[in-house]
Parts: C-alpha cells; sequence; structure tokens
C-alpha cells in the first residue's frame, strides 16, 4: 500500500502546511489586538508533527499509484482539518471546545462557510484573517498546489490531481505536464483574487475586508469578517462586485485558461455547461426576486431585484453569503434556494454541489430514457456539445449520484438521531455537502447551537463534499485494501 512513501508526502505536506500560520500572526503584530501565541505554538506544533512523520522516510523514493494518490488527500484533508483546528483551539477569543474548533477548521477547509461563531466582529484580526486564508487555500485544492510544489522534491503528482481534482471531467489537463497545470490553474486563481480585491477596496471596503472577502469570494466559501456577512456594508456596489466574481469563480477554472490564453471569450460562449450555469441561475434570480415583490418582502421593485439576484447568484453557486436573513423569506423560497445549491458550480470550479455538467447529463439521460420508450430500438447518444459521451461517463455520473442521495438520506437520518429537526437536519446536511454553509431551522444564522455529535456527522458531510463522494468512499471498500 506504499506506506512509506505516503507517510513521506502527508508529513512534507503538513511541514509546508505550518507555515501558513505565520501570515495570520504576523497580521496580529501589524494589528497589536492579540492571537498572535496560538498561531506561533500552532506553528512550531505543526512543524514538529510533520517532521516528525516525514524524518524516518525522508529517502524513499517511489512513484504514487492511484490507490496511494486517494489516501494520501483522504488522509492529508483529515490531518489537515485537526493541525487547521489548533489556533481556534488555542485562542482565547474566541473559546472553543475541540468540536467546534475542528468543525470550524473543516468548514473553512472545505470552503462551506458554516460557522459555529457568533461575534465575528469583535474577534481579533488574526483570527478573522485565518479563517478567510483557510478558505482560499481550500478553493482550488491544496493538493492541486502540492503539485505544483512536490515535483521539485522529487516526488510526482498525477496520482494526487486525479485524487484531488473535482468533476468528471478531471484527467484533461491543460498542459503537457501536470505541474505545468497546477500552476496555471493557481495563477488564474491567484489572478483573480488580487482583481477581486481591487475591486471591493474599490468599492468602498477597507484594505483588511476587501483581501479578507477576496478570499471566500475566489474560493466560493461565504465566510466574512462580520456577523451581518455581505451585508454589513449596505452597499450595491460591493454586492455587485461579488455576485460577479462569485459568478466567475463558479466557472470551470480551465475556461478562465483557455480564454486568457486566447485572449477571447468563445471558451464561455461555446460551452454548453456555462450556458445551463447561467440558464440556471437567471432563472432561480428572476423566480426569486418576483415572488419576493408580489410577497411584499421588500417594498419596491429595485430592493426585490437587488437581494433576489445577490441571494440567488450566493446560494447558486454554494457561496452562502447573505445580505439578510434569506431563511425567514416566505413561502418556498428558502427551500428553492436550497435545492439550486444541490447543481451548484460548473467542474473544475471552487463550487460546490452535484456539479452543473452532472446536472446536465442527469437531465439529458432522463430525456433519452423516455424517448426510448418510445422507441426501444433506437440508438440515442447522449452528448455534449456535439460530442457524445462514453457510457461509462454516463454510469459514472448515476453511480455518483445514487451515492449521493444514499450518503444525504444516511447522515440526515443520523442528524435526526440526535434531536434535530426535519426541517434543520435537511438543510444542515445540503449545506454541509454542498459545501454551502447557511442552512434552514436552527442552522440558519449559525451552527454554534446544534449538539457535538451532530456537528461531527457535519464535518464528515463536509469533506465527503469536497472530495466528491468517490474519493473518500472508495477507501470504505474492501476492495481497495485488497492486495
Amino acid at each position: 500500500m506504499q506506506r512509506p512513501v505516503i507517510q513521506r508526502i502527508v508529513g512534507l505536506l503538513l511541514m509546508v502546511f505550518s507555515f501558513t500560520m505565520l501570515p495570520p500572526a504576523a497580521v496580529g503584530v501589524w494589528y497589536g489586538d492579540g492571537a498572535i501565541y496560538p498561531f506561533i505554538a500552532a506553528f512550531i506544533a505543526t512543524l514538529i508533527m510533520g517532521l516528525v512523520i516525514w524524518f524516518p522516510v525522508r529517502k524513499v523514493k517511489m512513484e504514487v499509484r492511484l490507490r496511494g494518490g486517494f489516501i494520501i488527500v483522504a488522509v492529508f484533508w483529515l490531518v489537515l482539518g485537526m493541525s487547521g483546528s489548533l489556533p481556534f483551539l488555542l485562542a482565547e477569543t474566541p473559546h472553543m471546545s475541540l468540536t467546534d474548533a475542528v468543525f470550524e477548521s473543516i468548514s473553512a477547509l472545505t470552503t462551506t462557510g458554516a460557522t459555529v461563531i457568533t461575534g465575528i466582529d469583535d474577534l481579533p484580526h488574526a483570527i478573522l484573517f485565518y479563517r478567510q486564508q483557510l478558505q482560499w487555500m481550500g478553493g482550488m485544492g491544496i493538493i492541486v498546489l502540492a503539485v505544483a510544489i512536490l515535483p521539485m522534491l522529487g516526488i510526482g503528482g498525477m496520482q494526487l490531481y486525479r485524487a484531488e481534482t473535482p468533476g468528471p471531467m478531471k484527467d484533461s489537463k491543460l498542459t503537457p505536464r501536470i505541474t505545468e497545470t497546477a500552476k496555471a490553474l493557481w495563477y488564474i486563481y491567484l489572478g483573480l483574487t488580487i482583481a477581486c480585491a481591487l475591486a471591493y477596496w474599490l468599492a468602498g471596503m477597507s484594505g483588511f475586508d476587501a483581501i479578507a472577502h477576496s478570499f471566500s469570494t475566489i474560493a466560493i466559501g461565504g465566510f466574512s469578517t462580520h456577523d451581518a456577512s455581505i451585508g454589513y456594508f449596505d452597499s450595491m456596489v460591493i454586492e455587485m462586485v461579488a455576485a460577479v466574481f462569485m459568478l466567475l469563480a463558479g466557472i470551470n477554472f480551465a475556461l478562465h485558461f483557455l480564454a486568457w490564453r486566447g485572449m477571447s471569450l468563445k471558451p464561455y460562449l461555446y460551452d454548453p455547461e456555462v450556458r445551463t450555469y447561467i440558464f440556471v441561475l437567471s432563472v432561480s434570480a428572476v423566480i426569486t426576486s418576483v415572488y419576493l415583490y408580489q410577497t411584499k418582502t421588500f417594498d419596491t421593485v429595485g430592493n426585490a431585484l437587488h437581494h433576489g439576484i445577490f441571494q440567488a447568484v450566493s446560494i447558486g453557486t454554494t457561496s452562502g453569503f447573505t445580505t439578510t436573513d434569506y431563511y425567514n423569506w416566505p413561502g418556498f423560497l428558502p427551500v428553492l434556494l436550497l435545492f439550486t445549491s444541490f447543481i451548484g458550480g460548473c467542474a473544475g470550479s471552487t463550487g460546490g454541489g452535484l456539479k452543473v455538467v452532472r446536472f446536465l447529463l442527469l437531465v439529458k439521460q432522463g430525456l433519452r430514457e423516455i424517448f426510448r420508450l418510445i422507441h426501444p430500438n433506437a440508438q440515442i447518444p447522449v452528448k455534449i456539445g456535439n460530442k457524445p459521451l462514453p457510457e461509462r461517463v454516463i454510469n459514472a455520473v448515476w453511480g455518483f449520484f445514487a451515492l449521493y442521495i444514499a450518503s444525504f438520506a444516511v447522515m440526515m437520518l443520523l442528524i435526526m438521531m440526535t434531536g434535530l429537526d426535519q426541517v434543520t437536519a435537511f438543510s444542515a446536511v445540503a449545506a454541509s455537502m454542498n459545501n454551502l454553509g447557511p442552512g434552514l431551522g436552527d442552522v440558519g444564522a449559525h451552527y454554534g447551537d446544534i449538539n457535538a455529535t451532530a456537528k461531527w456527522i457535519l464535518c464528515f458531510a463536509m469533506l465527503l463534499g469536497r472530495l466528491e463522494i468517490f474519493t473518500l468512499l472508495v477507501l470504505l471498500t474492501p476492495a481497495f485494501w485488497r492486495k
């Protein structure tokens, strides 16, 4: 099972991750409002832990096989969630239990954005920055970053990339070398983050808030430096900036690369997944805005459009930013918005959910089966962009969907067994698996009041959604462990 090489890589990755504790410490020094010690202590502890894991197998030279890649990804995200919780656990403000600290860490790294913290406005700047930084790193995937770094350490990264990168199109590469592919993705990611921060700053945010919110916007995470989220700023310009960059972050980053390389918008215009993505969000925004105005939730058409469009984009892309308490909106709207998060962003984006391309394939396959009832002998291929897809891809999508629904049902029942009501359990699991964040019922505002058992189940749901079901569940099958 390649235990030595797996151990070596996990140790190296932990040592690299330990240095991410230093920027928040520097922020704490700059603002002078405390929370420096937790990050220094966490840096030392994580570095030593990584060194202890790596040192005994430091001389191992071996290429990682696919099975080893799955183990590394799953183990590393689990270890990362635990080590990322150290600053929360050691900090005096906020004072957090082990369960809450791990929940906040995993929620950030998986870009879920579900928080157990209240009084966010009063937190030290170091803690605020750290929450946003965790989301930014988790957005594109720390493993993808590692793919660009590990070859310099003599470790190939192809199997890690295949195990980590989401979506049915994961085997396609933008460049001939996987390392160059990872670098290209990060250049696009970094470029969008800088552009988003500048746009927020020009729209009226402070420098700190602009950087912090750009991290969570491009990561489609949803954490904010304020309890009221984007609504704190009460600025339509800021909300427009957020909506535009959430839309961009929800599109396949490979398309951003192709558009930038060709200096053309054609990759977006001709991509069927992007067209479906825009269509779903547009329909959701129109229905939401019209219903808000008809029910007099907002007294003007402008306000109904403003909040309706923003929340439809934010929830539909699984960002989770809010301008108002959408979970208190009338009628079916909260559930409609929650359902759009099941579709989520495009494959290869930082969005969560099933992914638009899978939704599109499920619809096309469903229509094909209806047509087959009328013409049983007809040969009807499922096409994406006029390109017939192999049956293996269709079967994989159906398999993913079946496992998704089954996992959802089991975790919802387990959450209800802990004492939570149906609405809270349903929305909490949906928001966690879709990496959305805000739910309905008792988890509409935050997750701080639910029981510890439910929080641990939801941590698993977040990881399951972030690693797209198969990567994690494959480890639970006996066949995986057979030689």
